[in-house]
């Protein structure tokens, strides 16, 4: 899998996406004069039909906003458990856990067409809308005439078959002909006329009818059907939400993520932590084994206190003081490994950046969790369902389980405003090795000075769990210097050497700013996307 040289250089707009087509639609809406967050809401749609392993429209999604001269702008998409989702409801299906596959695990309300309504709301202040109709032209175009299979979706159709082929709806749009013993290869054609026709009711009737109109009914009919506890009352009470990001400030400037339900506080913290270690970002031992350390620290704060912000006791923007990210830092040995018993979150999910010619920049993150999500897909709409909800306990504690609770979400899009006038978005799917990839990147680029399409994609690392396995060890990319292995190897890490270009490291990608209008993007050859200049 041969990495991209360098960053990709323009002046008239962005767009970064890990399917190609995606960034070729939102490049698209840029040239037509769109602004940054239309041109992100037609990536959104259009990846949501060319890589539906990782995403689609029954899932939720985080955006980070930032216009000159404004503090950025958060929006929560996520929805809410449904009211009958509560841990007696599963015990009376004989659950002792949520299920992470099937009907029962569609226990919350999806919330990403919500946030792209409330993004293009936003975005209105600045000046001429282009129609729906624009927005969503491609993605209806490739859910009616079909599109190629990639690679990834190939290889998880095949490894989570077991998984997947008993949920209503899935092998019926995903394998249709599972009944010949053929599963999807790579380059064939996909075709989803279900989701189209859900499409263009969602053009002419707008993104509410999603919640509030006849798309809304429809979904709500088929969940019940299955067996899902999702009910129209739960879709007609949700609404995305504009909230204040969290930000840490570092020597080079100040980044900023999604607060709680989201992970985001850990991907900040890691960053403050690495810092106050005083480490040259120079690829070595110090800086491989500094970010890993700085994971655990802000991992155990994670796993202790994120859930529902409403639910939750810790205050996360008191965790991201200077004082208390100097003494996670000071917990951390400089030459040997803390113990790491921690069971990992997976999560797959696509991050997507973009830039307009106005200066404006948008981070944003899109998911149905687990690839595939609960592999429901909706008999009527065609629509497959997350399994978010699975991320609940059914034990006391900041995630568990009741109806009308936020669930723990990995999902946390990264933005930067640096001292030197760069804005930087920045992301990557992977669930639990999305902040990890997030510092590799940083660190790499910013504060090491490597090219971007470099930095991401060097050979990195992951500490926990990757596809199929729940293993806790240090998961390295073979491209790795042989002698960092094995000092990482002697310093008490559990050292496992994986693949040159491995899909569970993330789909990372980045969009840069300059003061002087610049504009690079680059994305990962891990992935099957790229980053477009308009």
């Amino acid at each position: 899998m041969p990495a991209a040289n360098t960053a990709q250089r323009g002046r008239k707009g962005m767009l970064c996406a890990p399917h190609q087509l995606a960034a070729e639609t939102g490049a698209a809406v840029l040239r037509e004069g769109g602004n940054a967050v239309e041109a992100m809401v037609a990536a959104a749609a259009t990846i949501a039909v060319v890589y539906p392993h990782m995403n689609g429209i029954g899932g939720d999604g985080f955006w980070l906003i930032a216009e000159p001269g404004k503090p950025p702008v958060a929006i929560r998409a996520c929805g809410p458990a449904a009211a009958l989702a509560t841990p007696e409801f599963y015990a009376a299906q004989g659950d002792t856990q949520i299920p992470t596959r099937g009907p029962r695990a569609a226990l919350t309300v999806a919330g990403a067409l919500a946030g792209w309504d409330l993004a293009l709301q936003h975005a209105a202040q600045w000046g001429s809308a282009l129609p729906r109709a624009m927005l969503l032209h491609d993605a209806v175009l490739y859910a009616r005439a079909g599109v190629a299979v990639t690679r990834s979706q190939a290889a998880l159709t095949a490894a989570k078959w077991h998984e997947l082929q008993a949920v209503p709806g899935f092998a019926e749009c995903f394998a249709p002909r599972h009944a010949e013993g053929h599963l999807p290869q790579l380059g064939e054609l996909q075709v989803q006329p279900r989701l189209a026709a859900s499409l263009e009711q969602l053009q002419r009737a707008g993104f509410d009818d999603f919640y509030r109109g006849d798309l809304a009914r429809s979904m709500a009919a088929d969940l019940a059907a299955v067996g899902s506890p999702l009910r129209l009352a739960d879709f007609e009470a949700f609404c995305a939400q504009a909230l204040s990001p969290l930000s840490v400030d570092l020597a080079v400037g100040r980044v900023f993520n999604h607060p709680p339900p989201t992970q985001g506080v850990s991907a900040l913290a890691i960053l403050g932590i690495f810092e106050q270690l005083g480490v040259v970002s120079d690829e070595g031992f110090d800086h491989v084994h500094g970010l890993v350390e700085a994971t655990k620290r802000a991992f155990r704060w994670r796993n202790a206190h994120v859930g529902d912000p409403a639910c939750m006791r810790a205050d996360p923007a008191a965790f991201l003081a200077p004082g208390s990210l100097a003494h996670e830092a000071a917990q951390i040995d400089l030459l040997r490994a803390a113990p790491w018993p921690e069971i990992a979150q997976p999560g797959d999910t696509i991050w997507m950046g973009a830039a307009d010619a106005q200066g404006r920049v948008v981070s944003y993150i899109q998911s149905v969790y687990w690839e595939f999500g609960s592999g429901l897909v909706l008999a009527e709409s065609g629509v497959q369902w997350q399994n978010r909800g699975a991320s609940f306990s059914l034990q006391a504690g900041p995630n568990q389980l009741a109806g009308g609770r936020l669930p723990f979400h990995t999902l946390n899009p990264a933005l930067a405003q640096l001292k030197d006038g760069r804005v930087i978005a920045y992301g990557t799917m992977g669930g639990e090795g999305q902040p990890q990839t997030q510092a590799a990147v940083f660190t790499r680029h910013v504060l090491g000075g490597q090219d971007l399409q470099a930095a991401i994609s060097a050979p990195r690392w992951l500490l926990g769990r990757t596809w199929g396995e729940d293993s806790t060890t240090l998961k390295l990319e073979s491209r790795f210097d042989p002698a960092l292995v094995e000092q990482l190897r002697a310093a008490g890490h559990a050292v496992q050497v994986l693949g040159e270009f491995e899909d569970s490291m993330g789909h990372a990608g980045a969009v840069s700013l300059a003061a002087d209008g610049s504009m690079l993007g680059a994305h990962d050859p891990r992935a099957d996307g790229g980053a477009v200049a308009a």
